[in-house]
Parts: structure tokens; C-alpha cells; sequence
């Protein structure tokens, strides 16, 4: 019992306390301040403010110092946020437009294969050059195999995905034939059946 009572205070959030010690200086502050001299005279205050009245206000300057600084803060942390989502959308899109056959091979094998979730080695090139695009994303569940490397779970980003289709992919628009499809399992990468084996072995 005082076990978990000691970890719920050390998972307390010290910015929380912070917060609420500065709202309640600005709200005394600018009570003592802001009040009537009557009313202040009527609760005894109106000494205590004509004496202190430079440390009552200096407390207000701080805490409002200290709301203006959280403020800056989010719109600071919005903006970054925003930039490295647009930088991220333009590295998709030039990528996607220069997509090279082992890259397109890899993207297409997440539609032959009707899963959004592959096993890919972590290694090979096209798989590298599309995770610093951002359009794919690595999910852990990494494996070490001697013949090809370490590999783990990888799939298509949600903003890679609006740009991905049949187009792009070069892929046959509707049910392709048994030809096309034959066509697309030759140029599927080398490295699909090696972790096929690889997974065999393993087992």
C-alpha cells in the first residue's frame, strides 16, 4: 500500500503543482491590488497592501510572466509541429515521384500481399531510403536471422498512404490477369522469399 502510494507521488506531474501555485499568486495578487480601499480597510488589508504593495505587485508580474512564457511555449511547440509536418509531406511527396523499381517493388508487395503490416529486413537499401522519406514507419518486433540480417515490422504511413495507388504502384486497375500477375511476382524483391525461408528455419 505505501508502496504504490509513494509511486502515485513520484508520477505526479511537478509542472501541474507549478501551475496552480501561479494561478492562485496572480488571483491574490490582483485581488489585493484590484480592491476597494473601503473593503480592504474593512477586512484589516489596507495596512498590509499600502506596506507591501511592491511585493504584492511584483508576485502578479511573475505569475503573469510565467502564463505568458506557457502561452509562447504551445505556439512555439505548434508551430515546430506544423513545420515538421509540412517538411514531412514534402518528403513524401518528392520521393513518391521518384520512386526507383526496388522502392515501388517494396510498396507494392504491402497490396500482393493484402497486409498492412510487413516483415521486411532493416538493412536493405529501399527500405532504408523509404523510412527517411516517411512513408514507412517501423513498428519494432526485431528479429536476427545469419543469412539476411536483423528485420522488424514495418508499414505504410497514414500520410504516405493518400498518395499511394494503383498509378504510382504501376499496378493493373481492377482484378489483374493471371499474365500481369505473373508479371508482378518477377519483380517482386529478392530479399520476400529469403525471409519466408528464414521464418521456416526459425520455426
Amino acid at each position: 500500500m505505501l508502496k504504490n502510494n509513494f509511486s502515485e507521488l513520484l508520477a505526479f506531474d511537478g509542472s501541474k503543482i507549478t501551475l496552480n501555485v501561479m494561478l492562485w499568486l496572480v488571483v491574490c495578487c490582483a485581488t489585493l491590488l484590484f480592491l476597494p480601499a473601503s473593503l480592504l480597510r474593512g477586512l484589516g488589508l489596507e495596512y498590509f497592501v499600502s506596506g507591501y504593495n511592491h511585493f504584492i505587485g511584483l508576485g502578479m508580474i511573475i505569475g503573469i510572466a510565467y502564463f505568458v512564457s506557457r502561452l509562447l511555449g504551445v505556439v512555439l511547440d505548434e508551430g515546430i509541429r506544423h513545420l515538421s509536418e509540412k517538411r514531412l509531406v514534402e518528403s513524401i511527396e518528392h520521393k513518391i515521384g521518384l520512386l526507383d523499381l526496388s522502392e515501388r517493388a517494396l510498396l507494392r508487395e504491402f497490396f500482393l500481399q493484402g497486409c498492412t503490416i510487413l516483415t521486411l529486413p532493416q538493412n536493405e537499401t529501399a527500405v532504408r531510403s523509404l523510412i527517411n522519406a516517411g512513408i514507412l514507419e517501423c513498428l519494432g518486433n526485431e528479429k536476427h536471422y545469419a543469412i539476411h540480417g536483423p528485420t522488424a515490422d514495418f508499414k505504410i504511413s497514414m500520410k504516405a498512404r493518400s498518395y499511394l495507388n494503383r498509378q504510382i504502384l504501376r499496378l493493373p486497375s481492377g482484378q489483374p490477369t493471371q499474365e500481369q500477375m505473373q508479371a508482378l511476382l518477377k519483380t517482386r524483391p529478392s530479399f520476400i522469399s529469403s525471409i519466408a525461408r528464414g521464418r521456416k528455419h526459425a520455426a
